[in-house]
């Protein structure tokens, strides 16, 4: 059994999470210190507890101690628990936040931490620098008992979601909505109402998910941005996101409410 003391260690190189290599559930390393793996770390911030054990999310430059690999967190995010991949999720922004904010972006000047803050502080000019977060609408649009599920050229082979997309400046959650349905598969859309909130480390994005339902249009998938778009009812639905995702915990939700019997897909 693990000793009290002994952290759970993410640690990132290029944005890839230091695992271990064998091919049982993924796993970050446990230990006291950054010294047990061999690792000179460069950066490193306390990030909170996991099963009993505190967290830290780190950037290294080294390669990975033997037994162990950097992995991009997209290979990975189907089948893992939930809690772990939230807590990666935080690591790799926070150490994404530390790599992207060194300097100032107001004069130019190095930053350090500031104590007591999830804050970086200009050494020069004193501004605060925050971990930036990016509000993303995402929507899941009911007509009847079918819902719309659409794919990103950027999506694994086979696998539909909802629609999703950036708040743009001046605009609320709910015109982003209206605005990104229109534009990526040309219908309208009313009755938006909240489901639930996500944070989303790709990249760093805080999903903001909302319900709507169909009010005209015929779908006219965007070019570049939607390969493919249709109706589906509980009985034909296509590959879905992860369980980790918010994506899935809509339309999961939608299965629930047309099946009551059903618990899960």
């Amino acid at each position: 059994m693990a000793e009290p003391d002994q952290a759970l260690w993410f640690a990132f190189k290029d944005e890839r999470l230091l695992v271990f290599g064998d091919d049982g559930p993924v796993r970050v390393p446990l230990a006291t210190g950054p010294e047990d793996l061999n690792l000179d770390v460069t950066f490193r911030w306390e990030i909170g507890d996991l099963d009993g054990h505190t967290c830290w999310a780190v950037e290294t430059d080294d390669e990975p101690p033997e037994g162990m690999v950097f992995r991009d967190m997209r290979d990975f995010f189907f089948g893992v628990d939930e809690d772990f991949f939230r807590m990666a999720g935080r690591a790799r922004q926070i150490v994404g936040w530390h790599v992207t904010n060194r300097f100032c972006g107001r004069c130019g000047g190095e930053t350090e931490p500031a104590p007591g803050e999830l804050a970086k502080r200009c050494t020069r000019c004193g501004m605060m620098h925050y971990p930036r977060l990016t509000p993303a609408a995402i929507v899941l649009i009911r007509r009847g008992e079918q819902i719309l599920l659409a794919r990103s050229p950027g999506f694994p082979k086979g696998l539909y979601s909802v629609l999703a997309g950036f708040v743009e400046p001046g605009e609320s959650i709910e015109e982003t909505i209206v605005r990104e349905v229109r534009e990526e598969v040309g219908v309208r859309v009313e009755n938006v109402h909240y489901f639930g909130s996500q944070p989303w480390p790709f990249p760093n994005s805080l999903m903001v998910g909302f319900t709507a339902d169909y009010a005209g249009g015929e779908l006219a998938p965007e070019p570049g941005e939607i390969e493919d778009a249709g109706w589906y009812t509980v009985y034909d639905l296509p590959q879905l996101p992860p369980d980790t995702s918010i994506a899935r915990a809509m339309i999961d939700d939608f299965v629930r409410r047309q099946s009551p019997s059903r618990k899960e897909l």
